[in-house]
């Protein structure tokens, strides 16, 4: 039964874990290296991250300067941040690209909220239905006669416990991004 709750506890932290990269990856006004973990390059024909291939740094701010290793590289990395949906024109001057974060409008500040707790919902279904096998897998046993029916009931109500604390936890990290964005 244990394995049961270990597994259990084990998919839902992945399932946190995902959305915390999620929500590090949204746009906030500021600058910050993580919106640019979902742009690949294509380096020598094969897809490469960013960050694999420049040093990222962070500059007054607003301003995320990338400084690719290979000059040769810097029109590719161009290109690929303006073929993303980040919505920024990089500037390049040769050496490095510059990609200067503008204040968020307040129409963005409310579409970015929304993405925000749409994010939460599906991590919430994903932790639900991590709840259900867990519950299915108690059924099976009981059904087994490797438990008892007070087993049963107790494991259930334990998985309950567990799924009610991950489901806390994301509406804590959605309203903490959701501030976060929101705020000028």
């Amino acid at each position: 039964m244990e394995a049961v709750f270990n597994t259990m506890k084990e998919k839902m932290t992945k399932t946190i874990s995902s959305l915390e990269h999620e929500y590090a990856s949204m746009r906030a006004g500021r600058a910050s290296a993580s919106v640019l973990d979902k742009i690949s390059v294509d380096y020598y024909g094969v897809p490469t991250p960013i960050q694999q291939m420049a040093a990222i740094s962070v500059n007054e701010g607003r301003i995320l300067v990338i400084q690719p290793w290979d000059a040769t590289s810097i029109n590719a990395i161009a290109k690929a941040i303006q073929a993303s949906d980040l919505g920024i024109n990089p500037q390049n001057d040769g050496k490095v690209i510059r990609l200067t974060f503008p204040p968020l409008t307040e129409e963005r500040r409310k579409l970015l909220s929304k993405d925000v707790a749409k994010i939460a919902e599906e991590s919430k279904v994903a932790i639900r239905s991590i709840r259900r096998d867990a519950m299915d897998k108690i059924k099976a046993m009981k059904k087994n006669s490797e438990i008892t029916e007070d087993d049963q009931k107790n494991a259930e109500t334990k998985i309950q416990k567990i799924t009610d604390g991950f489901i806390k936890d994301i509406d804590t990290l959605a309203d903490k991004k959701a501030k976060e964005i929101m705020e000028i």
